[in-house]
């Protein structure tokens, strides 16, 4: 049995059992990988993929208990050369962060521009997504770190740690009726059209919450991922925005009057999370660490060695999470 082997059998899973894909994405050959497979099923007296002509079409019973194996010894293997690196090179390597627009856009520049000015050696690489996207990313080694809000039931594999707490704010044009309120309620919102965010992105659940507890059906003409589009569709009259405080600025905003809804809706919480069992390099560890100042090493480690959700929660009871 190899390490190439189980790396193949590993990797055309991750492919949707599509051989040739696994090939050019492994820069090799499509026999190649298909022999090497053979081979394995051979020397372990089974089958872990069914075929139909020369096509793989599932995996087997017992090939989806190999397949998890295999990727277990990957990470491991990962793991091995990252610990070595570490002290071989210990400011230099990569670094990819899984995370939603808002987060790219407002939360994380600062963060990355203080990152590389002490650590000009390490690749950075960002991936947007959906909260699906960025939990199956993280889980399958694809990302290093996830950051998001919405759908922590998706990120129940890995280690997700608290960073801080955030709330929304109602965007309108200057001559619009609301500009020029005192105090909001979700009465006035829900007497316009409102543009947002797509349900299950930036804390939107958290909007949709309170208006059904208040009785209200808001009237969501537009959603979309991505802030900046929010503000260009309620420059164009489409509707009132509601967006995460964080992406208001000032400067740029200037056009649009921004109304404080922290009283209308509950605070959102934005994590971080890795895999268990990742080693955390320590450029990895100054990432979160400036990404939430909280989150210093000691405290890291101790999240990594908590075995259940529960556990990390209470670890996290008594932080005071700051606001943005």
């Amino acid at each position: 049995m190899k390490l190439q082997q189980l790396r193949y059998v590993w990797e055309v899973v991750k492919n949707d059992l599509n051989v040739s894909a696994t090939a050019q994405a492994l820069f090799t050959s499509q026999p190649g990988v298909s022999k090497q497979i053979r081979l394995l099923e051979d020397e372990l007296g089974i089958e872990i993929f069914v075929r139909s002509g020369k096509h793989l079409t599932e995996v087997t019973q017992v090939g989806a208990h190999i397949v998890k194996m295999a990727g277990e010894i990957l990470d491991k293997t990962r793991t091995i050369k990252e610990i070595a690196q570490e002290y071989s090179n210990e400011d230099q390597g990569s670094l990819t962060i899984a995370t939603t627009h808002t987060q790219a856009r407002y939360a994380l520049p600062a963060v990355i521009q203080n990152f590389r000015s002490k650590y000009p050696d390490v690749a950075l690489h960002m991936n947007q997504g959906t909260p699906e996207q960025i939990s199956q990313l993280a889980a399958s080694g694809a990302a290093d770190f996830a950051i998001a809000t919405e759908g922590m039931e998706l990120f129940k594999d890995l280690v997700m740690m608290p960073c801080y707490r955030w709330n929304r704010s109602v965007v309108v044009p200057k001559d619009h009726a609301l500009a020029k309120k005192d105090q909001l309620t979700l009465e006035d919102l829900a007497e316009f059209p409102i543009v947002t965010y797509v349900f299950g992105f930036t804390g939107r659940s958290k909007l949709d919450d309170a208006f059904g507890q208040a009785g209200l059906i808001p009237n969501v003409v537009f959603t979309a991922t991505d802030t900046d589009v929010i503000k260009t569709y309620v420059r164009l009259g489409i509707g009132v925005g509601i967006i995460a405080s964080m992406a208001y600025d000032e400067d740029q905003d200037a056009d649009l009057v921004r109304l404080d809804a922290s009283h209308l809706f509950e605070s959102s919480v934005t994590h971080i999370g890795f895999r268990r069992g990742t080693f955390l390099r320590r450029y990895m560890l100054d990432m979160i660490s400036e990404f939430a100042p909280h989150l210093d090493g000691r405290i890291v480690h101790e999240a990594q060695a908590c075995f259940t959700t529960a556990e990390r929660q209470s670890l996290f009871e008594a932080v005071e999470l700051p606001n943005r």
